[in-house]
């Protein structure tokens, strides 16, 4: 959520922000309309209050003094009492409205975000590991795991529905060593850890900004609960309603939890394997900060140094893009990917999203911390993946693989799985 102030004074800044984001752009004067209005319906509700305080005073004094009120006074406070029931029903659905439509306003992107459509407006910023040579045709991860007993999705469709899997033996002990080492590494960085909630209640993702625009693509409960697809919104979402003290920033924070997404619009996109799933793992990483965005910067470029140096103690080749208009959240300032390479798939995949957003989503969940200098101001959040499974453990499978079809451990992995090879 935007400042009102903000909006007024930035309005067609914003609807090029909602064209770029491929948004529709008329919110913005929806909007300055009905809080035109909602001005408006204020100051004639306040004057009605006031008058009707007045009224009641002088009722109450004449009263006092042994007196009866006068008849033109009951009537003028009949007026007002009548005025009033008319207007206030009027105003609170204006202000119903107001909410709404303030929601639906976009972030707008950073200066140096590049403008595009969809992904093809997406830019390299570079590009990282030595791609691996093999004397044999790669197999794709599926084929490999499968082989190994690492993985089992013909039971798992049966069982769960299109893109269920199991992993299972050695596949399982993969992903909980690749969850152990990222938790460890952001341990090191001085994140505090977490088991994050993956049931959260839905103005927890109004406030992170995955509603409005992403609701369709979270499961809901008959409870009006919803399953999140990252720990991010719990995280996010930790300090909300509260006042923090400048001297306890930065927060950070890192979770781990299940995470589920419906994947829609997703049909008939990678059906094989594990690399698009309803269910999976992941650790992620929140930082909460001052509200510089200078300041904010440096923590999303040292955020996606975490992520970087994961892949990069664990050998895989990498490439990193920074994200254009069209291709990023409606809430998201600027955003990274982290494509992975894939060799079975002679192709970059996508690992890793971190993202800062500013006040955006701390507005909306009312999350503020005191100054130094005595003012209340918003704190700024980030977000970025540090590990997500079996997405990943199907990158490390498919670059590890020998010729013989057994998958050589990464070795900053093999003292947690307690072996160098699985075969």
């Amino acid at each position: 959520m935007l400042d009102i102030n903000y909006i007024r004074d930035h309005a067609d800044q914003l609807k090029q922000a909602c064209q770029d984001k491929q948004l529709d752009a008329q919110v913005v004067d929806q909007l300055l309309k009905v809080d035109e209005q909602r001005r408006e319906l204020i100051t004639q509700v306040q004057e009605l209050r006031s008058q009707a305080n007045n009224n009641a005073d002088e009722v109450k004094k004449q009263v006092s003094e042994g007196g009866k009120p006068a008849a033109e006074l009951v009537a003028k406070g009949k007026k007002i009492k009548d005025q009033l029931k008319q207007l206030e029903p009027q105003l609170r659905e204006l202000e119903e409205n107001f909410t709404q439509l303030m929601l639906a306003i976009p972030n707008p992107p950073a200066d140096d975000v590049p403008v595009g459509a969809d992904e093809s407006g997406n830019q390299v910023a570079r590009t990282e590991g030595q791609l691996p040579k093999f004397d044999f045709e790669p197999k794709q991860h599926h084929e490999l795991m499968e082989s190994l007993d690492m993985l089992d999705t013909e039971r798992g469709v049966k069982i769960a529905g299109f893109r269920g899997y199991f992993l299972k033996n050695d596949g399982l002990l993969l992903e909980r060593a690749l969850m152990d080492y990222a938790l460890d590494l952001m341990v090191k960085h001085g994140f505090t850890p977490m088991n994050a909630p993956v049931l959260v209640n839905q103005e927890m993702l109004v406030g992170t900004g995955y509603f409005p625009w992403g609701k369709e693509d979270h499961y809901v409960t008959q409870d009006g609960t919803y399953l999140t697809g990252t720990s991010e919104v719990a995280l996010t979402a930790y300090h909300a309603g509260e006042t923090l003290a400048e001297k306890d920033l930065p927060i950070k924070l890192t979770g781990i939890s299940p995470c589920f997404r419906r994947e829609v619009g997703s049909y008939g996109k990678d059906t094989q394997g594990v690399i698009r799933v309803h269910q999976f793992n992941k650790v992620e990483q929140v930082v909460y900060t001052v509200a510089d965005e200078a300041e904010t910067r440096k923590w999303h470029d040292q955020m996606l140094g975490f992520s970087e140096e994961l892949l990069q103690g664990l050998g895989l080749p990498y490439q990193v893009l920074l994200m254009c208009t069209g291709d990023m959240g409606a809430g998201q300032r600027k955003k990274y990917d982290v494509e992975t390479w894939f060799p079975a798939q002679d192709k970059y995949r996508e690992t890793h999203s971190a993202s800062y957003f500013n006040d955006f989503q701390s507005r909306r969940l009312n999350i503020r911390y005191q100054a130094q200098d005595g003012s209340l101001k918003y704190v700024y959040t980030l977000n970025n993946t540090v590990a997500a499974s079996p997405r990943l453990v199907a990158a490390i499978v498919e670059n590890y693989q020998q010729a013989d079809g057994s998958i050589a451990v990464p070795e900053v992995l093999q003292k947690y799985l307690g072996k160098e090879k699985i075969d």
